[in-house]
C-alpha cells in the first residue's frame, strides 16, 4: 500500500470551523487504500522523503510558518514527491494578486486593485477591504473608508470595494470535475452553510476559473458572491488547503468526493514514481 503524508495543524483555530474534525475524518476514509501519517506544516521538510505522495490540508495560513514552508517546498523540488494540489498553482497558493490580473482582464471577480490610483477608482466614495496580498483565512484585513484609503499604506495589500451581495457559494472541485455547492443563506452567519444546487450558469461561471487555472490535480474551492444585481463574482479560488466542509454534506455527496479524492491522489502518485524513474535513469 502505498504511503501518504497528509500535512494538517490539528490545533489550529478558525472562526466558525473546527479544522481538526475534518481532517481526522478525512484521514481515516483514506486509509483504505493508503498508510496514512499526519504532521505539522512545522515538520514536512524533513519527513517528505520518506512517501510516495504529500497531500496538503488545513495546515493554517502559511504567514504562521513562513521559513519551514519555503523549506518544504525546497525539500519537494530535491526529492520530485508529488505534492497535492501541487505546489505551483496560480491563485491563491501564489497569493491574491491574480484577482488584479483577473480584474484587468475584465473577468467576473470582485473588482481589485494593487496600487492607490486604481484603488481610487474601485472606491467611487465607498468603503474598502484591504487585504494581504499572501493573506489567508481573513487575518489581517481591514475595513477603510474612501477617504483613510488616501492616507493608507497599501505595501504587499490588495483593494477591493464593499460588495452589496445577498449570500457567498463555493463550488467544489476534483480535478475538473465539479462535486458540490455550499452557500450561506445569511451572510451574517456565513459559517451555517448548507447544500447549494447550482444553476447550469453557475457552474460554467465556476468551471471557467478551474479551466484558467490549468492545475492537474488538485482540490479547488471556488468562492463567490452573489450581487444585488444578481450576478456572481469571484471573490476567491482557493487552491492551496480549501477547508471542504466535508463533515456538513449528506454521506452519498461526502462519499463520492471521498473516491474521487483517492483516485486522483492514486493518479498524481502514479505520475510522480514515474518521473522519478525517468530521472534516475536520465
Amino acid at each position: 500500500m502505498p504511503a501518504l503524508l497528509l500535512v494538517t495543524d490539528l490545533t489550529y483555530e478558525a472562526a466558525g470551523r473546527r479544522y481538526c474534525d475534518e481532517d481526522i475524518a478525512l484521514a481515516e476514509s483514506l486509509r483504505t487504500s493508503w498508510e496514512v501519517a499526519l504532521t505539522s506544516p512545522r515538520q514536512a521538510a524533513r519527513l517528505v522523503d520518506r512517501f510516495d505522495a504529500v497531500l496538503v490540508r488545513n495546515s493554517g495560513p502559511v504567514t504562521g510558518y513562513r521559513r519551514e514552508y519555503q523549506a518544504f517546498r525546497r525539500r519537494v523540488a530535491e526529492t520530485g514527491v508529488p505534492v497535492y494540489n501541487p505546489l505551483d498553482a496560480r491563485a491563491d497558493m501564489a497569493g491574491k494578486g491574480y484577482l488584479v490580473d483577473l480584474t484587468k482582464a475584465g473577468a467576473a471577480v470582485v473588482p481589485t486593485a494593487d496600487h492607490l490610483d486604481a484603488a481610487r477608482l474601485l472606491a467611487d466614495g465607498g468603503d474598502c477591504i484591504l487585504k494581504p496580498v499572501d493573506g489567508a483565512d481573513s487575518q489581517g484585513l481591514r475595513r477603510v473608508s474612501a477617504a483613510d484609503l488616501e492616507s493608507a499604506d497599501l505595501t504587499g495589500m490588495i483593494v477591493q470595494p464593499v460588495v452589496d451581495f445577498r449570500y457567498e457559494v463555493s463550488f467544489v472541485f476534483v480535478d475538473d470535475t465539479f462535486h458540490y455547492a455550499l452557500y450561506a443563506p445569511d451572510p451574517e452567519r456565513r459559517w451555517e452553510l448548507e447544500v447549494y444546487e447550482p444553476s447550469p450558469q453557475d457552474l460554467r461561471f465556476a468551471r471557467h476559473f478551474i479551466e484558467w487555472s490549468g492545475l492537474p490535480h488538485g482540490v479547488q474551492r471556488v468562492d463567490a458572491c452573489r450581487t444585488a444585481g444578481g450576478e456572481l463574482l469571484l471573490m476567491e479560488l482557493e487552491d492551496h488547503n480549501p477547508y471542504l466542509s466535508l463533515l456538513a454534506l449528506p454521506d452519498g455527496t461526502r462519499e463520492a468526493f471521498l473516491t474521487d479524492l483517492t483516485r486522483s491522489l492514486g493518479r498524481l502518485a502514479q505520475e510522480g514514481r514515474a518521473g522519478r524513474a525517468a530521472s534516475s535513469r536520465g
